[in-house]
């Protein structure tokens, strides 16, 4: 479920080798499992729901960057969404005073 959630890989833009890349999600599933109790099963379960309302009441528009957060306690969710493809991409979580 995580390596779902983790984000998009490295793409060729285009053939002269310009590439396109996004943030490093290769280490979300670590930081939600370093995430202690109850708050990691509340943002499991709200990345979980996403799935059903990726809009959902209490979600931020981002400034400054494409994607929305949403607030779970003490920590935030930052996710972009594709309408075109009914994608939900995850770019980061964490602690309200590290993640931006």
């Amino acid at each position: 479920m995580l390596n779902r959630l983790s984000g998009r890989l490295k793409k060729n833009a285009d053939k002269n080798k310009n590439e396109v890349q996004g943030p490093d999600r290769t280490q979300s599933p670590e930081k939600i499992a370093s995430i202690p109790e109850p708050y990691y099963s509340n943002i499991k379960d709200t990345i979980l729901d996403l799935r059903n309302d990726p809009r959902p009441k209490g979600c931020k528009k981002l400034k400054g960057r494409d994607g929305y957060r949403v607030r779970v306690a003490d920590y935030r969710i930052l996710y972009e969404i594709f309408d075109s493809i009914l994608l939900v991409d995850v770019i980061d979580l964490g602690h309200r005073k590290d993640i931006y």
